[in-house]
């Protein structure tokens, strides 16, 4: 099973940068090169523990439709999505958060799995792997501009 480890420093309190995470606003401007839309459940303001979101986007050449659980969280410590119903086999996603002196340690841990057998793994070996690292990577630096600018403000009114 593929596994995904990022680690990044915000310059801004852990409180700003948790809500950011699970915010599905912020979410939706992140991922506007993929017109990331949220299609049911909750679909704008701050997801909770037990609460799902639908997203429809556009990855891989193809409309695709996903539906994440928020299956565990501790503000401002933690939260884990997981998905509901979509095209993985399986996709569990740990967001921790770590005070620091000046800011917020953010970890990003995601387990992901794909269906058809030898055919999925080569294609999680060569392109999927990455396609989502770097997915996270762009998600992350706008969670990171927002927190240290005063952009939060229009989101965390």
């Amino acid at each position: 099973m593929p596994k995904i480890h990022l680690t990044s420093f915000i310059a801004a309190p852990i409180e700003r940068v948790f809500d950011l995470s699970r915010s599905i606003n912020l979410h939706q401007i992140s991922t506007i090169a993929t017109n990331e839309k949220a299609i049911d459940g909750v679909m704008n303001g701050l997801i909770n523990k037990d609460e799902t979101v639908t997203w429809q986007a556009k990855h891989l050449f193809k409309i695709r439709q996903f539906t994440a659980k928020i299956t565990e969280m501790k503000s401002p410590d933690f939260f884990i999505d997981e998905m509901v119903k979509g095209d993985f086999k399986s996709f569990h996603h740990e967001h921790h958060f770590k005070a620091a002196e000046n800011g917020t340690i953010m970890i990003d841990l995601l387990d992901f799995e794909t269906p058809y057998g030898t055919f999925g793994k080569i294609v999680n070996t060569l392109f999927l792997k990455s396609y989502l690292e770097n997915f996270l990577i762009k998600r992350n630096e706008v969670i990171k501009d927002y927190a240290e600018t005063q952009k939060w403000k229009a989101i965390l009114n």
